[in-house]
């Protein structure tokens, strides 16, 4: 047997999307048990990060967006599963961006990684099971002023 651990990398954008004090979350159901998440997720091979997070903001959201500005990159690095159950070397970027809402209706993702989505208000985020890169995103979000 191999002593060296398989290594994955996985590039992921996500997007801050907030209006009148609202966050809007996809709820992700592909770990332990379902949590809230931004929505986005990782990049297809040579996929722009800025294409992939408003193709992924209409897949788990249904609506379309514009990019507002890059908020910034999360890079985390643990061992953890690969989808087959093999313990991997596993190193995470997110790409974090603001986006506008600019069309579109709300609906749900199926047969994907979420099941819903839905609006939160900003002050009720302490009360939810939230992934780590919701608070990391809102972080920066405000160090951008608001």
């Amino acid at each position: 047997m191999d002593d060296v651990m398989k290594r994955r990398l996985r590039v992921a954008a996500y997007a801050v999307v907030v209006e009148d004090g609202r966050i809007l979350l996809a709820r992700f159901i592909g770990g332990e048990r379902p949590r809230w998440i931004l929505p986005g997720g990782g990049l297809e091979h040579g996929e722009d990060p800025a294409d992939a997070v408003l193709r992924e903001l209409t897949e788990e959201t249904g609506y379309t967006g514009r990019i507002i500005r890059l908020l910034g990159l999360h890079s985390f690095h643990w061992p953890d599963r690969d989808w087959d159950g093999e313990v991997v070397d596993f190193h995470g970027l997110r790409v974090l961006y603001e986006v506008a809402r600019t069309g579109g209706e709300l609906r749900y993702e199926t047969d994907n990684s979420t099941d819903r989505a839905e609006w939160f208000a900003l002050d009720e985020l302490a009360g939810l099971d939230l992934m780590d890169q919701v608070q990391i995103a809102l972080r920066m979000w405000r160090e951008h002023g608001h």
